[in-house]
């Protein structure tokens, strides 16, 4: 097994994957301070549609991050919460939430600075852009 993040057979890869969909660390914060129903999800989260939080839900508990409990009421009531090894990944999350919260304002500048910035199309010499030959 190698150590090197870029490569496939790397465990690191594995994290980097589970915290590059946008809605598995929100959705993991959402539920660190117990177990919520669907529904409490999304109006905690906001944004997220109900297929997109059962999907984001169906990934974490594959992944071994939530577990999902149904209570035999009726209706029956589904509650998700975080698991032992869901809880792990909570510190990376706040760290990286830290980082934006400082560095954010900067990552804004330089993409507004890339967007109001448009690169001319080379000029080849002796020609005017759009005079035919």
């Amino acid at each position: 097994m190698t150590t090197d993040a870029f490569l496939a057979d790397c465990r690191a890869r594995l994290a980097f994957d589970l915290l590059s969909n946008t809605w598995n660390a929100v959705v993991l914060w959402a539920l660190r301070e117990g177990p919520s129903r669907p529904v409490e999800l999304r109006e905690r989260i906001g944004g997220i549609s109900s297929k997109v939080l059962t999907e984001t839900l169906r990934r974490l508990q594959t992944n071994g991050l939530v577990d999902r409990q149904t209570h035999p009421e009726a209706p029956a009531r589904v509650e998700y919460r975080l698991t032992a090894l869901g809880r792990t990944l909570l510190a990376p999350i706040d760290a990286v939430g830290a980082w934006a919260f400082e560095h954010g304002d900067e990552v804004l500048a330089a993409q507004e600075a890339a967007c109001t910035h448009t690169p001319q199309p080379p000029r080849l010499a002796g020609r005017v852009p759009g005079e035919s030959e």
